[in-house]
């Protein structure tokens, strides 16, 4: 007779399987017609009721495949980086030597910044032309001032600089073309500013750029922001290099139009937001792109927030926000890991987000393509309002409520691992429902319609271990490639699979285990045979289940980590109308699944 599946969680494990004190269940389990198999839920008698099947769903959105980090950048306002601004003349050079209240200035008569640009007028110091400047010495309750009306760039070289400000801010450009801040190789500098800004003021941080600004150089700047922010540009803002320490009270650094970091060591302690960028006025600017360098972000507000995107592309980054996955958040607090307007992409480099709201958001598609991503939040790990799609990299969600949510999921290739709470795939509009009753038992979902949300599986690894519904679509589901592996709930009220519309396989491998009470299994229209397993009473964990063949080979074997009743296995080692034998206990020897379940002898693994 054909059975019905669910298994808890744990993983499959491959060729290798050693029987021992196996106990042979009441019942043969036989693979459908290439039809598929009719879901039965099966008691100690082997008798049971069949299910209903699913309205059909159709995708509501999807991302668009071809969103790569260049591409996003592609379409953004390119930086005004030149790798040219970074070249000088030594023997142009300016020199300005801070003295406590004071300061003096040497340059030469034919330089092009020549010491005539540069007006000390007690302990604030002016440059108002393009140039380059070297600084040297400290400077006690005063100001750096950069005016420059003519175009070039504005050349700063903090070689030992110590600038405090108990009015203002400690290096404030006010005009340029464009300014840059060179840290000299070896030196140590550090900006610190007032405790308190006007309302209206302009220069609210303790390094303010009216322009484009570029940090460079190989020294190390600290920066302490008392009263606001601690780097501010309310134009573009880029980092190439140099050892930068931010502590600020409210956001650590801003670039209004872009933050872009190529290179350096960043680290942010920040009241608010730790990288930002805010431009909603132009759908080309408000980006934060990351492409290479190493970032330590620990912010009370989001870790990074960009209106439009944000792109890593190369760099290691690590956040806390909101004092991480353990921490309470008030509502009125957004404390999310990284927060994106349009789009978050992730195209290389590592990530790793502790976060007390969502760890990645987007309110509109996140994509996954290349790199590492390791995710622990209070919330959802994944969340975008659009679509989220994964076709590269490891994703890794060790600790959320649900783990990837949006109303279009889709798992192409790299390597997915989910731990949640609640719910660990969630193709949700974020609208709720609520369950009139025991999910179908055969060909699809649960009770509720189908709401247009889809879970797309076509290639790579993914495995959940969830409390709540494991594989949850509020829509349709399909999968036709890839490994899937669902460690579903042990109460009643929830499944391993749980999908509203229709669910078709047509290949790949899925193995979905849990309670049986909301026991889910795929359509019986799918073109992939599968087998659901409905056991006559709960298994402890660490019970292994095996699924045997005519012949004696395992098909399938699974090493539960939770207590569990119900298995669905679905693969193209099943044969349609093949009888198959189902043991529970013994023990399996093998390598752990990674996704891959593999045949193989049974070794002794008949009936005992």
């Amino acid at each position: 007779m054909t059975e019905s599946a669910q298994v808890p969680s744990g993983g499959p494990r491959r060729r290798g399987v050693t029987a021992c004190t196996y106990r042979v269940l009441p019942f043969l389990v036989t693979a459908a017609l290439l039809t598929g198999c009719t879901a039965v839920a099966a008691d100690s008698t082997g008798t049971g009721a069949t299910g209903s099947s699913a309205s059909t769903g159709t995708a509501a959105v999807a991302i668009d495949e071809s969103t790569t980090a260049a591409e996003v950048l592609a379409a953004n306002q390119q930086t005004h980086d030149d790798a040219a601004d970074a070249e000088w003349d030594d023997a142009d050079v300016v020199s300005i030597e801070l003295a406590g209240d004071t300061a003096s200035v040497a340059g030469s008569a034919d330089s092009g910044s020549d010491s005539d640009a540069v007006t000390v007028s007690g302990s604030t110091v002016t440059i108002t032309a393009a140039g380059t400047y070297e600084l040297s010495g400290t400077l006690d309750d005063g100001q750096i001032v950069v005016a420059s009306a003519g175009e070039g760039t504005v050349r700063l070289i903090l070689n030992g600089v110590e600038i405090s400000n108990s009015t203002g801010a400690a290096l404030v450009v006010t005009e340029a073309d464009e300014a840059m801040i060179v840290l000299a190789d070896g030196s140590s500098n550090a900006l610190t500013d007032t405790d308190a800004y006007a309302e209206d003021a302009d220069a609210n941080a303790a390094l303010y750029s009216a322009a484009d600004l570029t940090i460079t150089g190989t020294g190390a700047l600290e920066v302490t922001g008392n009263g606001n922010d601690g780097i501010s540009s309310t134009d573009g803002l880029v980092i190439d290099s140099g050892t930068i320490t931010v502590t600020a009270v409210d956001d650590g650094i801003r670039g209004k139009d872009y933050l872009v970091l190529t290179g350096g060591t960043v680290t942010v302690t920040a009241g608010g937001d730790g990288l930002k960028s805010d431009n909603d006025e132009d759908v080309t600017r408000g980006y934060i792109a990351l492409t290479g360098g190493t970032v330590d972000v620990t912010a009370a507000g989001d870790g990074m927030q960009a209106v439009t995107d944000v792109v890593l592309a190369g760099a290691d980054v690590t956040v806390e926000s909101g004092g991480g996955h353990t921490a309470q958040v008030t509502d009125d607090v957004s404390s999310k890991g990284v927060k994106s307007g349009v789009v978050t992409v992730i195209d290389g480099g590592t990530l790793v987000v502790d976060a007390a709201d969502d760890a990645l958001h987007s309110d509109g598609t996140v994509r996954v393509a290349a790199g590492e991503v390791s995710l622990a939040t209070g919330d959802d790990g994944v969340h975008a309002d659009t679509a989220v799609d994964v076709i590269g990299g490891t994703l890794t969600v060790t600790a959320s409520y649900e783990g990837l949510e949006s109303p279009a999921i889709s798992i192409g290739g790299g390597t997915v691992s989910v731990t949640a709470s609640d719910d660990g795939l969630n193709a949700s509009s974020g609208s709720t429902t609520t369950e009139t009753g025991a999910a179908a038992q055969g060909g699809g979902g649960g009770m509720d319609s189908d709401g247009g949300e889809t879970i797309t599986i076509t290639g790579g690894t993914t495995v959940i271990d969830a409390d709540g519904d494991g594989f949850d679509s509020n829509g349709s589901a399909t999968m036709s490639g890839g490994t899937l592996v669902v460690n579903g709930p042990t109460n009643s009220g929830n499944g391993a699979l749980d999908v509203n519309g229709t669910f078709t396989v047509s290949g790949g491998t899925l193995l979905a285990a849990g309670s049986a009470g909301m026991a889910v299994s795929p359509d019986t229209a799918s073109e992939q045979t599968f087998v659901a397993i409905a056991l006559d009473s709960s298994q402890a964990a660490g019970t292994v289940v095996q699924l045997v063949d005519g012949a004696g080979a395992v098909v399938m074997a699974f090493d539960s980590v939770k207590e569990f009743q119900s298995v669905v296995f679905s693969s193209d080692e099943l044969v349609a109308g093949e009888t198959y034998s189902v043991y529970v206990g013994g023990t399996a020897s093998g390598e752990a699944a990674t996704g891959t379940m593999g045949g193989g002898g049974a070794g002794g693994g008949g009936p005992r």
